[in-house]
């Protein structure tokens, strides 16, 4: 039995005549980030760029990630599913097909692309398929979605390169998603910086204890 059918029907994406129809107008969310003051939705720094990542609950992923020299702002939101502008709760019934992801964007000459990818690994355990921990369903999916074919490229050679590294601990197949930037739709206001207004809120991050090999993080 797979990691995916051990979960039941959370462990599935949902067939297309499951998918929720979702709604034309995206729901409101808020305009700037509660540390930096940044806006969210841009406009964003020249030269800068994004990614999203998915690593189960994405209030603790997004702390992680903001506290990063280099980041310019991030954002929580939902993406790789089907339903257009989709609320919290439509994603958690798993009749979406989105994940829980973060918006990164960030200024290469402060912070490569490879160091981002070092954290994303070791913020979280790649290889459980449809869960985090006791978080379980296809929203608290293993993700990375990248703009361009050179980052997915150098996504993808990390992936085989901290592969390496987890097999020598002991540890299974990575099951994370890599696809190009699919639409990214923002989560509700609340969710924005969420440990940032509730400092001692639900976390549920957690790593394999296995380090990058070397290289891999600049």
């Amino acid at each position: 039995m797979s990691l995916f059918d051990a979960l039941g029907p959370k462990g599935r994406l949902p067939a297309p005549r499951e998918v929720l129809s979702g709604r034309d107008e995206p729901i409101p969310t808020a305009a700037t980030h509660q540390i930096s003051g940044r806006p969210l939705a841009g406009p964003y720094p020249e030269g800068s760029l994004g990614l999203l990542v998915g690593m189960g609950c994405f209030w603790g992923a997004e702390r992680i990630f903001w506290q990063l020299d280099g980041v310019w702002v991030t954002a929580v939101g939902y993406a790789g599913g089907q339903t257009p502008n989709p609320t919290y709760e439509e994603v958690c019934t798993g009749t979406t097909g989105h994940a829980e992801v973060v918006k990164v964007v960030f200024k290469p000459s402060r912070i490569p692309l490879e160091r981002l990818l070092s954290v994303f690994w070791e913020g979280h355990d790649p290889t459980q398929g449809m869960r985090q921990g006791n978080d379980v369903g296809t929203q608290y999916r293993s993700a990375l979605y990248l703009p361009g074919d050179e980052a997915l490229a150098v996504a993808r050679a990390s992936r085989d390169a901290y592969q390496a590294a987890l097999t020598a601990g002991g540890l299974g197949p990575i099951t994370t998603e890599i696809a190009p930037m699919p639409v990214f739709y923002f989560a509700e206001g609340y969710h924005q910086q969420y440990l940032a207004k509730n400092p001692n809120g639900y976390c549920g991050i957690g790593g394999t204890g296995v380090a990058c090999p070397a290289g891999l993080g600049a």
